[in-house]
């Protein structure tokens, strides 16, 4: 299978040109408190961290919290513990100035479920399970070198064609592939035949390397990982270096009927007609911020690798030989959302994912903080 790969030095030229703009930021301190909405106490052991990072702690025995070298920009804090609604604050931080930000948590309401024939409910949690996996964790080579190391935590449910899945506690994620430990704070997961939506936070941590070689195979995934993803595309659209950074955009017109991201194709969208990428997104409210705005749809080409063979057999096209470069769409579903300079996503869940990008799942995202070597 021929691999097409970017070349290293237009990768280092966008970040160069990001940290030209990076330069005006800094990092913070976060602190604050965490406490019962009800009562008032302070609650102790409650995760605090930035969601999609490796910047995490759990409050000390006042309920306190103290987050370090927090970069400026768009950031979502999130508080979870057991016994309470998980919280989060979208907030954009513009300077360096130390911020505190407090949360009142609401207890949460335990429904017991009905009791079941411990053999039957085995058998039927398990291929709800095996199903859960490849739409959450995904079905790209990455995914098989991915696994939940706690599954216990997860009950299923499944009504008039819904799937659903819950998580009593945070789900412990090794992924052997790119050398991540992920604790995911799982809100919602729900799948029916043309669409998987799932909502909740991750938060990463770096696994030791046994080797050198491991060590060096972990950088070459990451940054396979990072290449075309919906990240490096708007910091090329920040960077001003879509072409250079080997993507191509179209606009599409989109019909008013239902749209499946699984297995999407473009006879889903209406015409295609060229678009400068650089029309959709727009100067904020200050130099660290943008506003990425369009109608329609935004047909995104990745020159830089070919689809995954795998890639095909999701799309439930393995019939198709001719190599194809990495094709997605892309809908604002809120209308026009916010993005820092470090190409992250004020709010991550107004932008619906089609194509490719709705191929690549929780088994193929890197940390905020990653940047290629």
């Amino acid at each position: 299978m021929r691999s097409l790969r970017i070349a290293p030095i237009v990768l280092l030229l966008l970040f160069v040109a990001e940290g030209a703009v990076a330069q005006r930021g800094a990092t913070l301190t976060l602190t604050g408190s965490v406490s019962d909405a009800e009562s008032g106490d302070q609650i102790p052991g409650a995760h605090v961290f930035i969601a999609t990072s490796m910047i995490g702690t759990i409050t000390n025995d006042v309920g306190e919290y103290t987050l370090e070298n927090v970069p400026t920009g768009a950031l979502r804090l999130y508080v979870s513990v057991l016994g309470y609604e998980p919280a989060f604050k979208d907030i954009l931080l513009r300077s360096d100035t130390p911020r505190e930000i407090d949360f009142a948590l609401t207890p949460s309401v335990i429904e017991l479920e009905s009791v079941t024939v411990e053999g039957e409910r085995d058998r039927k949690w398990q291929r709800r399970y095996e199903r859960f996996v490849s739409e959450f964790i995904g079905e790209t080579p990455n995914a098989l070198e991915s696994e939940i190391a706690n599954p216990y935590v997860l009950e299923f449910s499944e009504s008039r064609g819904v799937f659903k899945a819950a998580a009593g506690e945070p789900l412990e994620i090794v992924n052997r592939a790119l050398g991540y430990r992920v604790q995911y704070f799982l809100r919602e997961f729900e799948s029916d035949r043309s669409r998987v939506k799932y909502d909740g936070e991750p938060l990463f941590e770096e696994l030791e390397p046994e080797s050198e070689e491991q060590a060096a195979l972990w950088e070459e995934r990451r940054r396979k990982a990072f290449v075309g993803s919906f990240r490096h595309f708007l910091l090329a659209l920040i960077g001003e270096q879509v072409k250079e950074q080997r993507f191509v955009t179209f606009g599409r017109s989109v019909s008013d009927g239902p749209m499946s991201p699984l297995g999407a194709s473009s006879t889903q969208f209406g015409s295609r007609f060229p678009v400068d990428p650089y029309t959709i997104i727009k100067p904020g409210e200050d130099a660290d911020q943008h506003i990425l705005d369009f109608d329609g749809a935004i047909e995104i080409i990745f020159q830089g690798e070919l689809e995954d063979p795998t890639y095909r057999e999701w799309r439930m096209a393995p019939g198709r030989s001719r190599d194809r470069f990495q094709t997605s769409w892309i809908r604002l579903e809120k209308g026009p959302t916010i993005v820092d300079y470090k190409g992250d996503v004020l709010d991550p869940y107004g932008v619906t994912f089609f194509g490719y990008l709705a191929f690549e799942r929780i088994a193929d995202i890197v940390p905020r903080e990653y940047r290629p070597g």
